[in-house]
């Protein structure tokens, strides 16, 4: 992989993020077009249509013999993660969008042959920029420590509302056994959280471009990143996801088994 083309693309890539939070911040009041995609509770706007197109058309230009995976649908269609493969969210959290026009993310990764060299998780209303690259997790421009790799009893963990009110994978124990519950409605906000040290973990049933941004900084920074039941994600398809210290992953495991 080559050094100076990952720098000139990092800074192509923060660049596009900005242009992508201002389309979303001066759309929200005044130009919203807000659909239903599978449910009531799945909407899509054309914020996140603009975005996601925008990112398509700029990696096209930069790196147009990529493959491109959106949550919209508008980059292509594939099963294998050889070669080039941008996975990008366009707005993550959209519900929040639309009720709270708060905690929301705009999310943009690369991997190459399966493995995350780029990742880039943006908490628009705030302007702050998660991003990881070569090996380095950055919160805008200050380099951030690995997490405290601590117990899953002193630490907060973030979950799925459904799964933890369906007591999926007996979710509601893990919970009882933490110090609490945080349900921020978005992945990107969540794994900016456990990112940060302040969760010391996250379940959650994910698609690829809900984790995809997130996994390259959590597993820079020492965290375990695998399916709720220990094994490898596979990062074209849907998995319950969880996310974790070391110490707090074996034991929510044992839980769920």
């Amino acid at each position: 992989m080559n050094k100076d083309w990952l720098k000139m693309m990092d800074e192509k890539i923060q660049s596009w993020l900005q242009i992508a939070r201002k389309n979303a911040l001066e759309s929200v009041n005044k130009d919203l077009k807000v659909d239903t995609k599978t449910s009531r509770k799945d909407l899509v706007t054309n914020v996140d249509k603009d975005n996601e197109q925008f990112f398509v058309r700029k990696i096209r230009e930069n790196d147009p013999n990529s493959k491109i995976l959106g949550e919209e649908g508008f980059g292509d269609k594939f099963n294998s993660m050889e070669g080039h493969v941008w996975i990008i969210d366009p707005i993550d959290g959209t519900m929040n969008f639309v009720k709270e026009r708060n905690y929301f993310a705009i999310m943009v990764s690369l991997y190459v042959d399966g493995k995350g060299v780029l990742g880039y998780i943006l908490d628009v209303v705030n302007n702050d920029l998660y991003h990881g690259i070569f090996g380095k997790v950055y919160r805008n421009n200050e380099l951030l420590n690995k997490p405290d790799d601590i117990h899953l009893d002193y630490g907060l963990m973030g979950m799925s509302a459904p799964l933890l009110i369906e007591n999926a994978y007996n979710m509601q124990t893990i919970a009882k056994q933490s110090e609490g519950v945080r349900i921020y409605g978005s992945a990107g906000i969540q794994l900016i959280s456990v990112i940060k040290g302040e969760l010391v973990g996250y379940i959650s049933h994910l698609k690829p471009w809900d984790i995809a941004a997130g996994r390259v900084m959590c597993e820079s920074l020492g965290l375990t990143v695998t399916t709720i039941d220990g094994n490898k994600l596979d990062m074209v398809s849907s998995e319950t996801v969880l996310v974790a210290t070391k110490i707090a992953h074996k034991e929510i495991l044992d839980l769920v088994k």
